[in-house]
């Protein structure tokens, strides 16, 4: 059986210059993909009637869905609608319950006056069924046109998403028999995608033609993704299971864990199941590290706070680290960070704390120390152990890799050590 395959069509200047970054196609794609819906293709294109027009003619030759977001606003600039409706050969008319839905909006939540240009977002083409956007005033449109399905939403992504969510995935759901697509995923720490590949290039030589493995790098670590397309959910389930148990008896040293999650959310699970607690002692990540733990839910009941000492007075001043370690080592040393780790664990009284000290560029470094020059330190009340790190010359990518690291560092440190039991 052929699978449904859909195309994503982003419409906006502000795409294409990199004024605002596409979120919109990746989540669209996620989503896609977990009914079964193989995305072919995902284009970006201006606010230009040829261009979109253009974009259309192509896409429909090879999707049998075309999924299209932007240029349905109230502005001269949102072209999407009157094209489409050309496109297709309707004529604007006022669809009332649009109309109604955007005098609510505008007199019961937003509570301001609605201009004749608010009202214009109930006109639809009449050859259009309405998708109704709960959300804001611009409702979603389908189109068909030979068995083939054009359906343009909202650019807003709560708007977006809210359509895709309530209409446009149990529509899709409802015409087609789609496949079932399975996923296990692995992510590894501490050895490079080549390495890896060829650590387990017979386990990937020996699966099944309808079971894929994907590498998915990033920052320091690499996801192996198992897929499963096909139509037996019982025997592909089956199946995808004992290949991920035999992928993870081979990577047992690399493994971080057999979840799709980040690094982070393993180790707040790992603290609850223990009861226990962390803290951290940033310097050149300037609290981004804070960030990646807190993004989560409930990281509060494992997380107590963060010292971010850029500054050496501070380190001095809140995390006790002498002006004799700074004077002869440097605020980038095993030394430093040694001290920063204890600092934290006795200011915050922690279990665990985690420091890092850097140079994360372009500039500021030596001869000694250059540009990518980093140490971390983690430490319980018993014991600290450092690590250092030569990364690169880009910024960015230095603070995230040092990020990932120390993280996995304190995870290691964790498990490697009993917890003492609760009174």
């Amino acid at each position: 059986m052929e699978p449904v395959k859909a195309s994503i069509i982003t419409i906006g200047d502000e795409l294409l210059i990199g004024q605002v970054v596409d979120t919109n196609s990746a989540w669209m794609a996620q989503e896609l993909n977990k009914i079964g819906v193989t995305v072919s293709r995902r284009v970006a294109v201006g606010d230009e009637w040829t261009a979109i027009w253009q974009a259309l003619n192509e896409e429909l030759a090879v999707s049998h869905v075309v999924l299209i977001t932007g240029g349905l606003g109230p502005t001269a600039d949102d072209i999407t609608k009157p094209l489409l409706c050309e496109y297709f050969g309707g004529k604007l008319v006022v669809d009332e319950k649009v109309l109604a839905h955007v005098h609510y909006l505008f007199e019961e939540v937003y509570r301001r006056p609605m201009i004749d240009r608010n009202a214009k977002q109930a006109e639809v083409p009449d050859v259009a069924t309405v998708l109704h956007n709960a959300y804001g005033t611009a409702p979603g449109l389908l189109f068909e046109k030979n068995n083939k399905l054009v359906i343009a939403m909202p650019g807003v992504p709560f708007e977006m998403k809210g359509i895709m969510t309530d209409e446009v995935i149990p529509l899709l759901q409802k015409r087609s028999k789609l496949p079932v697509i399975l996923h296990r995923t692995l992510i590894t720490a501490g050895i490079g995608e080549s390495f890896l590949a060829e650590r387990i290039s017979e386990f990937e030589t020996a699966l099944p033609s309808y079971i894929k493995l994907a590498y998915l790098p990033h920052y320091g670590m690499v996801r192996l993704r198992l897929s499963a397309t096909g139509f037996d959910t019982e025997s592909m389930t089956h199946e995808i299971e004992a290949r991920f148990e035999e992928l993870q008896r081979l990577l047992p040293d690399v493994m971080v864990t057999n979840r799709d999650e980040p690094i982070e959310q393993v180790i707040g699970r790992l603290l609850l199941e223990r009861g226990q607690s962390i803290s951290t002692a940033e310097s050149c990540t300037g609290g981004y590290i804070a960030h990646l733990i807190t993004r989560h839910p409930g990281s509060s009941k494992y997380y107590k706070g963060s010292i971010v000492s850029y500054d050496n007075q501070v380190k001095e001043d809140l995390l006790g680290v002498t002006p004799g370690t700074l004077a002869e080592k440097g605020a980038v040393s095993e030394e430093t960070v040694r001290q920063m780790a204890l600092g934290a664990l006795s200011s915050l009284k922690t279990d665990f704390a985690l420091a890092v000290s850097g140079i994360m560029g372009p500039d500021g470094g030596s001869d000694e120390k250059p540009v990518g020059t980093v140490w971390m330190a983690v430490a319980n009340k018993d014991e600290v152990i450092t690590q250092k790190l030569r990364l690169r010359t880009e910024r960015s990518r230095n603070i995230e890799l040092t990020a990932t690291n120390g993280l996995n560092l304190l995870r290691k440190f964790i498990l490697e050590r009993v917890p003492e039991p609760k009174n």
